[in-house]
């Protein structure tokens, strides 16, 4: 899809992103450079939980399901030098900002962090970290423990839903205005969908599109009229832009 020329105020399509404010601001500028103009309407609010780490002696690596757990451990912990693992390469890239030195990216899930770290490391190397939030998805502690690892969790952020729609993506949504809808998660999607429904708008999703970056978010979006909804190739944001460039490309194909 091309971008605008130079003129930050001509967009071809709106989209809506659902995701912590951090994430969905990253995400806001990557898509107007495809001249995508965005609303940003995060589904929940990432809170710090104060909790110390614990002692990271016998710790041979430190596993990152998320972004926000790198900025939280990155906020409570100076510590830089234990290796990273992280899910995905958006996770891998905060911990390089983060300031950490070793960083590997199993580009995918948690299904791929296990993979890796299987590849990587070995039970005897010490007992691994998992820094998380207070919802998360799978269980790698315990896939990881059919290895023989001794994986230790800590919650270092909780996650507090929306209460409700803001008034103006509340007009937008009504008046038929958003053609993309982006989710990241099936909680987030869960909760746009009770939201639209407590807000009586649903009906303007018809002219919208939803994108999800798995079939478990997707299917959170079953009961909302959306004109279509598409599922990234992999659960990542690169392959979820992907599909947001496909869909837009059609759209402009159509258009007179």
């Amino acid at each position: 899809m091309k971008a605008p020329d130079d003129d930050p105020a001509v967009f071809m399509m709106r989209a809506l992103i659902t995701r912590p404010r951090d994430e969905a601001e990253a995400l806001a500028a990557l898509l107007a450079r495809r001249g995508i103009a965005v609303i940003v309407e995060p589904m929940i609010e990432i809170i710090d939980r104060q909790a110390a780490l614990p002692d990271l002696g016998g710790v041979q690596a430190i596993l990152c399901t998320s972004a926000n757990g790198v900025r939280t451990l990155a906020r409570a912990s100076g510590e830089r030098e234990l290796p990273i693992f992280a899910v995905g390469d958006a996770t891998a890239r905060e911990a390089h900002a983060a300031g950490f030195r070793a960083v590997d990216s199993a580009g995918g899930n948690v299904d791929d962090l296990t993979r890796l770290v299987g590849q990587r490391l070995r039970p005897s190397g010490g007992k691994l970290l998992h820094v998380a939030g207070s919802d998360v998805a799978g269980d790698l502690a315990a896939a990881l423990g059919s290895a023989g690892f001794t994986v230790e969790r800590i919650v270092l952020y909780g996650a507090r839903a929306a209460a409700a729609l803001s008034s103006a993506t509340s007009r937008a949504i009504g008046g038929g205005e958003i053609d993309l809808a982006l989710f990241f998660s099936p909680r987030t999607a869960a909760i746009f969908a009770r939201l639209v429904e407590a807000a009586g708008v649903g009906a303007g999703l018809a002219a919208s599109r939803a994108i999800s970056i798995s079939a478990a978010a997707d299917a959170a979006l079953e009961n909302l009229p959306f004109r279509e909804r598409a599922i990234a190739a992999a659960p990542t944001q690169a392959a979820l832009l992907a599909r947001v460039e496909e869909l837009a490309g059609q759209s402009e194909a159509v258009s007179p």
